[in-house]
């Protein structure tokens, strides 16, 4: 599954697709991600991440560093 953000962990959906005359055909919510580098401080270095919006908004809200951490506590490599 390629397609899941590294911080929420958030996947694509399954739903339908519902046309003018209501005929329901099945279809894919696909997450908002972005692949997006981050200057680390505490390190010295660069780390990419594939990210959703809405865990990029976490990031700027918690900071890098404690986010990176929780990560690697569940045992992520980063």
């Amino acid at each position: 599954m390629a397609r899941v953000c590294q911080v929420t962990g958030k996947v694509p959906v399954g739903g339908n697709k519902v046309s003018h005359s209501n005929i329901k055909t099945k279809r894919r919510f696909l997450p908002n991600l972005q692949k997006k580098r981050f200057y680390l401080p505490e390190e010295d270095k660069w780390i990419t991440l594939k990210l959703t919006t809405d865990a990029i908004r976490t990031i700027n809200k918690r900071g890098l560093y404690n986010v990176v951490k929780e990560l690697r506590a569940q045992g992520q490599h980063i």
